[in-house]
């Protein structure tokens, strides 16, 4: 394993992502940071990748042939994205079936700097509670502001968090909404610093729309959000979609840097839970469980 200066070998040997293959000039590198280390990447024409520490003789912007590139780290195209890790990562990353159904849009909706820790991200990902407040007239409105039962289940076998049961009133789910309506949402947490939403689609009820988190941690308070879109929606044109997208997260944005601590306190008695938040007190469990210590403040022993 290298030397780094992240010490959380369950966080070092993740799968991490770093940028959207699509937005990658071919056969140029591009430069970015994971876990405090600075890191060169490239995707040639064929679509394949490569990931190196980064080096003074290949600089953002330069041509590079990734075929002649020695001593580099893990790689690995998934979901549109590049992703890398500094560790002894699993042969696969988790399953998204949907992504590979030939009539979805597939998109990197925003690729956005947030100055907050991964774990505090993701929390917020899963709170329905602040929909009508934060996310008003378009993912709730008051009056409708109760959380209503759900469940959550944290998966052994499959090692993610799933929250089921989700219901939401919504005036406008989607960029396809012909108005408001309640909406069937499920949360999976399959990765300490990736989720994914399934919500019902207004045009086949018989089929979710996908939207994915994926967290690239810069540092232990920053990160850079990559989120995915795999949805159903052949009326309009990808700019249309990929705002809307960005509109709620421009309005999670200031919520989330206002978070105080920055990193998650893992302690269950560090600040107080209510029903609705039956899913992040799972994900602190769940990361206590797993022993991640990146990004959080974990529970005092």
């Amino acid at each position: 394993m290298t030397q780094t200066r992240c010490k959380d070998p369950v966080t070092l040997n993740l799968w991490h992502p770093l940028a959207a293959v699509a937005e990658t000039p071919a056969g140029r590198v591009a430069e970015t940071v994971l876990l405090e280390e600075r890191l060169g990447y490239a995707v040639d024409e064929q679509g394949d990748a490569a990931v190196w520490l980064a080096r003074p003789g290949l600089r953002h912007g330069d041509s590079v042939d990734i075929a002649g590139l020695g001593n580099t780290l893990p790689v690995k195209i998934a979901y549109g994205y590049v992703w890398t890790s500094l560790g002894e990562p699993p042969a696969e990353l988790f399953p998204i079936p949907e992504f590979a159904e030939p009539d979805r849009r597939r998109l990197n909706a925003a690729t956005v700097g947030v100055h907050v820790s991964a774990p505090r991200a993701i929390e917020n990902f899963l709170d329905m509670g602040h929909f009508p407040y934060v996310h008003t007239d378009i993912l709730g409105a008051e009056p409708h502001t109760e959380v209503k039962e759900y469940d959550v289940e944290i998966s052994v076998e499959r090692d993610e968090i799933l929250a089921t049961r989700c219901r939401f009133f919504q005036p406008m789910a989607s960029t396809v909404s012909t108005g408001g309506a309640d909406v069937d949402y499920v949360y999976r947490v399959p990765h300490p610093f990736c989720s994914v939403l399934y919500k019902s689609s207004p045009i086949d009820e018989s089929r979710r729309d996908v939207i994915a988190v994926f967290l690239q941690p810069v540092d232990q308070e920053h990160v850079r959000a990559h989120m995915m879109l795999c949805i159903l929606d052949d009326e309009n044109e990808d700019k249309v979609i990929k705002r809307f997208q960005q509109t709620i997260f421009g309005q999670d944005k200031p919520i989330l840097e206002n978070q105080f601590p920055k990193r998650l306190p893992l302690d269950p008695r560090a600040e107080t839970p209510i029903r609705a938040d039956k899913s992040a007190i799972a994900y602190r469990r769940w990361l206590s469980q797993k022993g991640v210590t990146y990004g959080v403040i974990p529970a005092a022993t």
